[in-house]
């Protein structure tokens, strides 16, 4: 929100309650990806199940925007990772290097800023695995993600994108049969990741929203003096949900024309079979 966003954290969850409530939730391994920080390592590394990942805010040749999921990573990899995010070609290269798992998280999103479709070539063709379904989107840049998956032969992945504990888990990444990080990893790199959880909403955004504004309050109690700001909540996040839906509507037709994908048929939703390996 304008005026908040310059005092206000994206989270005010602590990394023991994350990882508290995905065990709850069922999760079999847990992975925090932080945008360009490691910080929940100090506190979770000493999980067995817990693995470290990022959300890497990098830059296209373009000059657009992107975010990049990483998984797996340890910290002189992170460090590695953030000298090279603004160059792309450099960065994507040493994730290669390294055997770094990585995919492209929200590429029909409003979330960082215009599109080109230059930056689509990049989106096609050099990354490995797709965010197929981001619990805070729009149905439509899920489905588009996913088309992108499927026409371009790349991994399927899914995430909460909770920045509030209520969302965490709310989708998550299956690949079945697998007993432990490595086998889900491999599994991932195989394509045979499955995702599970529905789309973003209205309702969900609005919820997160004031639960992160009142977590706010709560460390800093001067920021009661702008509770009156909170009635325009709902108003914000609708804006911000219609002007996402159109920002997929938008480019999604550009990447299917692109493609040649205009007339081909929706796709279909993922369903997860029990007893896989989660995260």
């Amino acid at each position: 929100m304008p005026v908040l966003r310059t005092f206000c954290r994206e989270c005010y969850s602590e990394p023991e309650a994350v990882y508290d409530t995905l065990r709850q939730k069922g999760m079999d391994l847990i992975t925090v990806s932080d945008h360009d920080s490691i910080g929940a390592a100090e506190t979770l590394r000493g999980h067995p199940d817990f693995f470290l990942s990022e959300e890497v805010t990098c830059h296209l040749p373009s000059g657009n925007e992107l975010h990049v999921g990483v998984y797996d990573i340890l910290e002189y990899q992170h460090t590695e990772i953030q000298r090279r995010r603004d160059d792309l070609p450099r960065l994507v290269a040493y994730l290669n290097e390294q055997q770094l798992f990585h995919g492209v998280n929200h590429a029909f999103s409003a979330l960082t800023g215009r599109r080109s479709l230059e930056d689509f070539v990049w989106l096609d063709g050099a990354f490995p695995g797709v965010e197929v379904r981001n619990g805070h989107l729009p149905e439509r840049s899920n489905r588009l993600a996913e088309r992108m998956a499927e026409r371009t032969g790349k991994s399927k992945l899914g995430g909460s994108d909770a920045h509030a504990l209520r969302s965490l888990g709310s989708v998550c990444t299956n690949v079945p049969g697998a007993r432990n990080k490595a086998e889900f990893l491999a599994g991932l790199r195989q394509g045979r990741g499955e995702v599970e959880g529905g789309s973003g909403n209205f309702g969900r955004l609005t919820r997160d929203v004031l639960q992160i504004i009142a977590a706010l309050m709560e460390e800093k109690p001067t920021a009661r003096l702008l509770s009156p700001l909170i009635v325009a909540v709902p108003l914000v996040t609708l804006v911000n949900y219609l002007t996402e839906d159109l920002f997929a509507r938008r480019w999604g037709s550009r990447w299917e024309r692109r493609q040649g994908l205009e007339r081909s048929a929706p796709t279909r939703g993922i369903r997860t079979a029990p007893g896989e390996a989660s995260a």
